[in-house]
């Protein structure tokens, strides 16, 4: 037993290792897999060789390695050649591919490199060493197929299962494998294994029973120590005993005594309250049942705000406070069908209200119709997000505007007998028909409507602004209201207590209540308040709901009632962006309704204008009509905030075609006067004399007609313009009214002034021009019969032309006043036109000039340097001079005359220098210059004697050659 200690191990098999055979008192953990690796061999193999032992069998311990290149037993070679086959094929890739591949020659890849051996040396060398340490490894680790056979003699497994039992000789011999003792040496060799066997056990049992003895020996005061006292804690554990049935005797009297009464009474304070809430929850219910008759009541008074509030509470408080409950089921699904027909009778109710108040009397008193009853379907559609209600409102007003046209026309025929209207069905037809104070009676009673139409407008929109803004400013408020604010501590505390109090009774643990209650402390609260407060609501507006109803005495609410149910359902109000809109729309609606009556004017002007009727009104007429337009232009600006330009554009197109005829009219008569004048000196009648004196005072206008008397003035010879004298024709006193009917026409219609301006433009043209072909061109000899064209004709040209160019500045400034500074650049053709008019009175002057130079040449050629003196030749040219004189001197100022006459003695003087240079006569003192200076003397004395030539200076030293 001494030797115990360094005997040698138990023998075990020759590869067995620490599997999990000789370890049946530690197999709690199942043994880990790991690979298959050299073990010291503690039992020797047997001295007879003859089989390969225990190692060569699987191990039980261990897993299989997994399979790997390496495990492969079959190569190419042997599928090639697989003697198995009935037919062997010559070639492989035939019996692959077919008997009709046929071998050809590949060419080499371009794009794949030469492997030579070479390539394959670093390889080599590197797998050389891995393959020295796998040649090692094989000689150290087992065969696989050992392995596999160990496992097949004693297979793990047997130890999982559940009839396993060493009591078993099967078992038993499986677990300690006695097979191949008796496989190895026979039957002595069995008894002598089984015999060093049983001795080795027997010397483990010795050394474990001198181990135990010798620990009891080392332990056996503490042993006795343990038993003394396990004696005194069984003493001490009675004595508590009996102290604990006497802690439980008398805890029982004070349970008894002191706490089953107040914990009763607690139970009956919440079984109370309990039944307040059960209460409260079918009084609840009791509400929730009414609401239906409710809401019936408040559409029936129209109160569709109230009744989509009522509708949202009650959907609230059956999520909230009824969720759950059976009888209630379907309530939720009916109120959501109500609230779409609150929404579809809402917007056929404002269709009705639009349609009712714009297609009622224009006459009656303008106050909105029934306001409060559109506050509140204003207030509902906006709450139900209906935003699109404007879009009714709008198709109704462009109706009622088109009805507004045919009822004024309706009203105007009917005081006209001559218009038929089963004949006249149309009510253009019936316009045309009307006479133009009928008819603008009509447009003013047109514009009178509509001018009433669109106040309404206003009006209605006003109030549809002011409850778009009640809700918007409710928004802010209910925006402020939102804003957490803390609660006071006290009823914080209070509140954490009472629901602390309700989460125990309702059976949840102290530490959980505790932890709940302090989380909700936290978050304020907010769920159970809003919950009481929409309950409490609830209540109320179903108590107020029935008292109403029960008094029959209607319900109503205020606009502070409408925002309250604005701020509790503000989930389904429109946003501010949304409702900003709304204002915005409002506002574009009433310019809608702007353009939209212009529109309707302008079908009412254009019907008439059709059959031209307009462009044939006189200019007093049209004057009126454009007066008519531009103040209800004015009108509707200032009431709409809008400037329309519909009617303006009409009124200008139909003012464009006026201008045309009003220009082609004046002009056509202009051309007449001018075809029929005789260019003759016209006397001038008191009339225009006055018309030239307002012009001279600065009204550019035409003055009213006075009734003619019999202390009439007779007509004056000459028109008297600021002192100054012209002799004119009958035209051009025409002209003048003409275009002061053009000034006169622009200051009553602006919008016309640049058309009006290139029109008049035109006219003066005209007249220069037509003036110029009949008198320089001698146009008149054929048209109107003249026999020759005179010098007075010419000089009463020349001063008529002067007249008109003295008024085109004054034209040119009235037209500045009225037109835009942008639009100046138009004022340029009065420039060009004074131009044409200066050129033109300098070719008269230039004519009458030449006139007499031909008289010169004519007879200063046959002058002749002898007696008698003076001569004839120049007495016919003192004669043709005083003709000249007469002819002009009544016509044009003093200052020209002296002009013309200058000129022509400087024709004359150059004609006779030319004249006596051919005769050879000089200015030596001989006879004929002494003829010549007779001649001379005469001329001069003849010049100035006429009249305002008398200072003329003719210096007639001029026609002698100076000598050299």
């Amino acid at each position: 037993m001494a030797s115990s200690n360094s005997s040698s191990p138990v023998p075990r098999p020759a590869d067995g290792g620490r599997d999990g055979i000789y370890r049946k008192e530690h197999g709690a953990s199942p043994p880990r897999c790991r690979g298959i690796r050299s073990l010291p061999d503690v039992c020797p193999k047997e001295p007879t060789g003859g089989g390969r032992g225990l190692c060569n069998g699987p191990s039980v311990v261990a897993e299989h390695d997994r399979w790997t290149v390496y495990s492969s037993k079959v190569n190419l070679p042997a599928a090639l050649n697989d003697p198995r086959l009935a037919k062997r094929e010559s070639d492989f890739f035939t019996k692959t591919w077919g008997l009709d591949f046929t071998e050809m020659e590949i060419m080499p890849s371009f794009y794949l490199p030469i492997i030579t051996k070479e390539h394959f040396g670093p390889y080599l060398q590197e797998m050389t060493q891995r393959e020295r340490i796998h040649e090692r490894c094989k000689t150290i680790c087992p065969n696989k197929d050992d392995v596999d056979a160990v496992s097949k003699l004693s297979p793990h497994s047997i130890f999982m299962r559940p009839e396993f039992a060493l009591e078993d000789p099967a078992t038993f011999n499986t677990v300690l494998p006695w097979s191949h003792f008796h496989s190895a040496g026979g039957k002595s060799r069995d008894v002598a294994s089984s015999k060093l066997l049983q001795e080795k056990l027997s010397h483990y049992l010795d050394v474990i029973e001198v181990s135990i003895a010798r620990q009891i020996s080392l332990r056996s005061e503490a042993f006795f120590h343990a038993m003394s006292s396990q004696h005194e804690l069984q003493d001490r554990l009675q004595e508590t005993q009996q102290a604990v049935a006497v802690l439980r005797s008398r805890t029982a009297a004070m349970d008894r005594v002191m706490c089953q009464g107040p914990l009763r009474a607690l139970r009956t304070a919440l079984t109370r309250n309990n039944c307040v809430k059960l209460h409260n929850k079918l009084k609840l219910m009791a509400a929730v049942h009414q609401t239906q008759p409710t809401v019936q009541l408040l559409l029936s008074t129209s109160e569709f705000v109230g009744a989509l509030e009522l509708i949202a509470t009650t959907k609230e408080v059956l999520q909230q406070e009824l969720q759950g409950i059976h009888s209630f089921r379907h309530l939720g699904s009916q109120l959501c069908e109500l609230e779409k027909l609150i929404d579809k009778m809402m917007v056929e109710d404002f269709s009705m209200y639009a349609r009712s108040d714009l297609n009622r009397s224009l006459k009656e008193e303008p106050q909105v119709l029934e306001k409060e009853r559109l506050e509140s379907l204003v207030f509902g559609l906006l709450r139900q997000r209906k935003l699109d209600f404007l879009d009714i409102y709008s198709d109704e007003m462009m109706t009622a505007a088109k009805t507004i046209v045919s009822q004024c026309v309706a009203e105007c025929v009917v005081h006209i007998e001559e218009i038929d209207t089963e004949v006249f069905v149309k009510l253009a037809d019936q316009m045309r028909l009307m006479t133009f104070p009928q008819w603008f009676e009509l447009l003013e009673n047109v514009f009178e409507s509509f001018l009433l139409f669109l106040q309404r407008i206003k009006d209605t929109l006003n109030v549809i602004s002011n409850v778009v803004l009640q809700v918007l400013s409710s928004n802010h408020k209910n925006r402020l209201v939102a804003e957490p604010s803390p609660a006071p501590v006290g009823q914080d505390a209070s509140q954490g207590e009472a629901e602390l109090a309700y989460l125990t009774h309702e059976g949840l643990f102290i530490s959980d209540a505790l932890n709940e209650a302090q989380q909700q402390q936290e978050s304020g609260l907010a769920g159970q308040d809003q919950r009481s407060t929409v309950g409490s609501r609830f209540q109320q507006n179903r108590a107020e709901a029935a008292a109403e109803s029960d008094t029959s005495s209607g319900v109503t609410e205020t606009s502070g009632g409408r925002e309250h149910n604005f701020m509790s359902g503000e989930n389904l109000m429109p946003t501010e962006l949304e409702l900003n809109r709304v204002i915005n729309n409002l506002q574009e609606l009433l310019y809608m309704a702007s353009d939209v009556s212009h529109d309707r004017c302008v079908k009412v002007l254009t019907a008439r204008a059709k059959d031209g009727s307009l462009e044939r009104l006189t200019s007093a007429e049209f004057v009126s009509l454009s007066q008519a337009v531009e103040r209800f232009v004015r009108d509707t600006e200032k009431l709409c905030g809008r400037r329309s330009v519909s009617l303006r554009g009409a009124l200008q197109s139909q003012a464009n075609r006026f201008v045309n005829r009003f220009h082609e009219e004046r002009k056509t008569k202009l051309s007449l006067l001018l075809d029929n004048e005789r260019w003759k000196q016209a006397e001038v009648p008191g009339e225009f004399q006055d018309l030239v004196n307002s012009i001279a005072d600065g009204r550019i206008s035409l003055p009213e007609r006075k009734v003619s008397g019999p202390e009439d003035r007779k007509p004056a010879e000459f028109l008297l313009v600021n002192g100054q004298k012209y002799a004119v024709v009958g035209t051009v006193l025409l002209l003048i009214r003409i275009f002061l009917e053009y000034c006169q026409c622009v200051k009553d219609i602006p919008s016309i002034t640049t058309d009006m301006l290139t029109r008049l433009s035109d006219l003066l043209k005209h007249f220069n021009s037509r003036s110029c072909q009949l008198v320089l061109g001698a146009g008149a000899l054929q048209i109107v019969g003249l026999k020759t064209i005179t010098t007075k004709n010419l000089a009463l040209a020349s001063r008529c032309l002067q007249l008109v160019v003295h008024y085109i500045p004054i034209i040119r400034a009235h037209f500045e006043t009225i037109l835009q500074p942008k639009q100046f650049s138009v004022l340029r053709h009065f420039d060009h036109i004074t131009k044409d008019y200066n050129d033109h009175i300098a070719e008269i002057s230039a004519k009458l000039v030449a006139i007499m130079d031909s008289l010169f040449e004519k007879f200063l050629a046959k002058y002749e340097v002898k007696a008698p003196m003076p001569s004839a030749c120049f007495r016919n040219i003192c004669k043709q001079m005083a003709k000249m004189h007469e002819a002009i001197f009544d016509l044009l100022p003093e200052e020209q005359t002296q002009m013309l006459f200058l000129r022509i003695n400087a024709g004359f003087k150059m004609h006779l220098k030319r004249q006596l240079a051919r005769l050879g006569v000089s200015n030596d003192g001989g006879p004929q210059h002494g003829l010549v200076v007779v001649d001379v003397a005469f001329y001069t004395e003849n010049i100035l004697a006429l009249k305002s030539l008398e200072r003329l200076d003719l210096n007639m030293a001029e026609i002698w050659e100076q000598k050299r």
